[in-house]
């Protein structure tokens, strides 16, 4: 993992190592013998050692190191996250190879990516074939006009090209495509990238998201797509609860404090 931070005491050495898999890290306690000039903030590392349990109330493992390896040294200096330092997001999304280091991001990122798994088990579990809708498609599905148009660049002539023969967008919607998948399977649904060409720059209208979209045949009334609705909604949202609930209360903590 990588070192959040890096505590050195007379008679001990202490890590905290993060390998991205929980907002926890992992307090690894050392002989200072093993502390080497590039083990440093930020550094890659490998430890072996062995898992004991922690005499300290906030943790109920630590690793009592054998060796120490870094794998990535770290210049501290030139380093743009500072230990102990809370920054803000807009100054860690000026580092986009460094930014999903940040607790706030790297959260959100272990929320999304369990979501997404919770909402395919859920159509899987239900009988739902999931489809892979056209990302490259002629239809304007929702008639908004608010679409990415594909071109290909004209090399000599200035005529407008199109490398269908007809022209082209990145999809709105996977709508019709579904409806005419339902049309045989009964139940099907998509999870994937949807564009929209808007001129707007509110967080409302993103160019950019993943849409989950679904559609049923053989329904008698609109209570049973809300039921669906309803159950996928309490078992994502149950399924985020359980398995990410340190990262949650980071948002229910700092980002968000009157949304629990």
């Amino acid at each position: 993992g990588w070192v959040r931070s890096v505590r050195s005491q007379k008679e001990v050495l202490f890590l905290h190592i993060n390998d991205g898999s929980s907002l926890e890290s992992l307090q690894v306690v050392a002989d200072p013998s093993l502390e080497k000039r590039d083990l440093t903030f930020g550094s890659a590392v490998e430890v072996q050692g062995k898992l004991v349990k922690s005499p300290h109330r906030m943790q109920n493992m630590e690793l009592q190191a054998e060796t120490i390896h870094v794998v990535g040294p770290c210049d501290i200096w030139s380093f743009p996250l500072k230990m102990k330092e809370r920054h803000p997001l807009e100054y860690v999304r000026q580092f986009p190879h460094l930014r999903c280091r940040n607790n706030t991001l790297g959260a959100l990122l272990r929320i999304r990516s369990k979501a997404t798994a919770a909402i395919h088990s859920f159509f899987q579990d239900n009988g739902y074939v999931h489809i892979h809708t056209p990302i490259i498609t002629s239809n304007d599905c929702e008639g908004a006009g608010e679409l990415f148009q594909i071109e290909v660049e004209a090399k000599e002539s200035v005529e407008e090209t199109h490398f269908f023969n007809v022209p082209a967008f990145l999809t709105v919607s996977g709508q019709l495509h579904l409806e005419v998948m339902a049309g045989a399977f009964t139940h099907v649904f998509t999870f994937g990238p949807t564009f929209r060409a808007e001129n707007s720059q509110s967080r409302r209208h993103l160019a950019e998201f993943y849409m989950v979209e679904a559609e049923l045949s053989f329904t008698e009334s609109l209570q049973d797509i809300m039921q669906v609705m309803e159950d996928l909604f309490k078992t994502v949202t149950s399924t985020v609860l359980s398995k990410c609930p340190r990262d949650v209360e980071l948002f229910h903590k700092y980002i968000a404090p009157a949304q629990k």
